[in-house]
């Protein structure tokens, strides 16, 4: 199983002192958290897309670029690729360049994005949100796996002939999550394909993701990839954690009271009563995220949310040294117990490339 972090990349004011970061700032602090987050011995660093203020991580291969030539072992990821407004063309050439100066340690989250002016911005729809999504992905896949494609579709050019370059590591592409917050399409699209489906699991009640990762599990199955168990599932979750969780609540409300993205609404308390967001010790933790495999069964991949709200860098890096030293270590152990023998670990650019080797071409083939 697969931990790691995730990032939206905002600029936010930190509450308790009014001081706001630069973009350069805030870019520089992302990076610092990467390489902090191989140091501690996660597995993957994922960074979001945004297009808009106050975010700032509207290149992910860029920044994603320049951490791989400064780590050598952790899964550089997306948390969003957005899959509607970019070119399908773009994402096969950028992702594939990035999956070689990175040695294979890449991979990729698609999804619609959750900001609406974002699409005109790009020539595209909203309406057209899911559509896009499925053509758009479909192209992308052709461009991967084919070396010379013809191709015509609604939303872009017909291609004739078209070659991406360069071409997909080993030839085998980097593995792809499709996130979705609400849209079962998603979902469906996912386990059509054999690929991972990630939940974001973090402003619902996790009633709300069960239903979509069922709904994958079973179309997976459908579709005859393997067993519901099988499938590839990933989770998002939020985490601030101290010592003892007095001090830990003490300190984060004031950032939660405050976040663009939950801030002025329900209380701490009833937002972590109604969601996954923890806000305690390290060994509660543990107990919330261990308690997830209840509700979604076995998973393969487990990124928290931690840079967020206006939280200052020292006390994020304080946040990942207890997640590397004191949490995972025993989730690595605890959910490896829990493993059904039949469960297939998260794929990597390594397994991939073994399973075609093998002749297999289904993440859950093995």
């Amino acid at each position: 199983m697969q931990f790691g972090i995730f990032t939206v990349g905002d600029v936010t004011t930190d509450p308790t002192n009014g001081t706001t970061p630069t973009e350069h700032e805030r870019i520089k602090a992302m990076t610092t958290i990467a390489l902090k987050a191989e140091e501690v011995g996660l597995d993957v660093f994922a960074t979001g897309e945004h297009h808009n203020p106050p975010f700032v991580p509207s290149s992910p291969t860029t920044m994603l670029g320049w951490i791989a030539a400064r780590t050598e072992r952790i899964i550089l990821s997306t948390a969003t690729t957005l899959i509607t407004t970019n070119d399908p063309v773009k994402i096969a050439e950028d992702y594939a360049m990035l999956q070689h100066l990175a040695d294979g340690r890449v991979d990729l989250m698609t999804g619609r994005g959750n900001t609406g002016p974002v699409y005109p911005w790009f020539g595209k729809d909203i309406r057209d949100g899911i559509s896009l999504a499925l053509e758009n992905y479909a192209l992308l896949r052709r461009l991967w796996r084919q070396d010379v494609v013809d191709w015509e579709g609604k939303f872009r050019t017909p291609l004739q002939g078209f070659t991406a370059t360069p071409r997909p590591l080993d030839g085998v592409p980097p593995f792809v999550w499709h996130g979705s917050i609400r849209s079962p399409e998603v979902a469906e699209q996912a386990a059509y394909y054999g690929d991972g489906f990630f939940a974001n699991n973090i402003f619902w009640p996790k009633e709300h993701f069960m239903r979509l990762i069922e709904l994958y599990r079973q179309r997976f199955a459908h579709y005859g990839l393997g067993t519901a168990e099988q499938a590839i599932v990933g989770l998002g979750g939020q985490v601030f954690m101290r010592k003892n969780s007095q001090d830990a609540v003490r300190e984060f409300r004031p950032y939660f009271d405050n976040a663009p993205v939950y801030g002025h609404g329900p209380s701490l308390e009833e937002f972590t009563e109604r969601t996954p967001l923890t806000v305690g010790s390290p060994q509660q933790v543990i107990e919330r995220t261990l308690s997830f495999r209840e509700s979604f069964g076995d998973y393969q991949r487990q990124l928290f949310l931690m840079d967020h709200a206006g939280l200052p860098l020292k006390t994020v890096l304080e946040q990942l040294d207890i997640l590397g030293e004191e949490v995972v270590p025993v989730l690595r152990r605890e959910f490896a117990a829990l493993r059904p023998a039949g469960v297939p670990d998260a794929p990597t650019h390594r397994s991939l490339v073994a399973r075609r080797d093998a002749g297999g071409d289904r993440p859950a083939a093995s």
